[in-house]
């Protein structure tokens, strides 16, 4: 399989990118990579061959770029490029670390949604404190939703935790501000009803207080509350770990134990990291898209390198696809 990669997007591209894809390149002998971007710059890090194929751009959408300005301006930048090796066949899937509305837009305008599907979804895999970790989905691709799109992010959602992250019949879950089933909005309580006629594994509402202990394997809200969700995750960790750092240097006693359990804290920081499951997933086009975390190291990248494999090699997009006809004929 051909996985399309834009070298410039993220904090620290290129070099950490072309890391990632060069560990890829090492431990799947099945996959071949069109880099693209400032191939001076991507060739201090990796040099060409059989599996390795580097296009030149000089062109990048910055993080600051305004999304769809961007795509439809810099038709040359390394991510509108990457995007259309998968909507002309040149690739498989495409993977980049850089501006996220822009990867969205590249993927909604250029690789094109699934028919059948209303919204594409934004879906990383968050951590629990059973390490086993959950998707969510909408994580902002779409601020406003209908109880049909929700309905739709569920299947996507159970399609992908069953073929790639292997859970035989996952739990679907709602998020709501309460686990009964009458709560919540117009829009939960109709999405409610929806969900529970499909054919997903569907557990019911559950509480965000609730979430990292893992109550589901796949978590469905609409993009606003699913950012905001997501956001105040990654800003209570990091208070935490700043609070504990304080803490633990703010005495000479206090170092000596930080030295001592420095390891054990090290490994619960890499828990808490969502990037150590791969990027996010753009669901409902019809290639995989994966969103990279922006500030990944080669680590980060090479395992949303990892979950772009695994979605081709389970045919996840065909999957949803025959997975959301399905359920549209069952309510025909």
């Amino acid at each position: 399989m051909k996985l399309a990669v834009d070298a410039m997007g993220g904090d620290h591209a290129p070099k950490e990118i072309v890391l990632g894809v060069k560990r890829a390149l090492d431990e799947f002998d099945d996959i071949e990579v069109l880099l693209y971007g400032n191939e001076t710059q991507i060739k201090e890090w990796i040099t060409p061959g059989d599996r390795l194929t580097i296009v030149h751009t000089d062109e990048v959408i910055e993080g600051t770029d305004e999304p769809v300005r961007a795509v439809k301006r810099k038709k040359n930048a390394s991510m509108v490029l990457m995007a259309q090796a998968v909507k002309d066949g040149e690739a498989d899937a495409c993977i980049s670390a850089g501006n996220t509305g822009a990867l969205m837009t590249a993927g909604l305008f250029i690789v094109g949604r699934i028919e059948g599907i209303e919204r594409p979804a934004l879906a990383p895999t968050l951590p629990t404190l059973d390490g086993k970790g959950f998707l969510m989905l909408d994580l902002g691709a779409n601020v406003d939703a209908k109880p049909e799109h929700l309905v739709q992010y569920a299947i996507m959602g159970s399609v992908y935790a069953e073929k790639v992250r292997g859970i035989d019949r996952p739990r679907v879950g709602l998020l709501n501000i309460g686990s009964e089933d009458k709560k919540g909005n117009e829009l939960t309580k109709k999405t409610f009803q929806l969900i529970k006629e499909t054919s997903v594994n569907f557990v019911g509402n559950i509480e965000s207080r609730d979430l990292l202990n893992g109550p589901a394997d796949v978590v469905v809200t609409d993009g606003f509350t699913g950012n905001m969700v997501l956001k105040t995750i990654e800003g209570t960790a990091l208070s935490v770990f700043s609070l504990l750092k304080e803490t633990l240097t703010s005495s000479f006693k206090n170092k000596i134990a930080a030295g001592m359990i420095k390891n054990d804290l090290k490994g619960l920081k890499n828990m808490l990291d969502y990037s150590e499951y791969g990027g996010a997933g753009l669901f409902g086009l019809k290639a995989p898209v994966i969103k990279a975390h922006g500030s990944s190291n080669e680590t980060a990248f090479y395992n949303a390198m990892r979950q772009a494999r695994e979605m081709v090699r389970h045919q996840v997009a065909q999957t949803i696809k025959e997975a959301v006809i399905g359920s549209e004929e069952n309510h025909g």
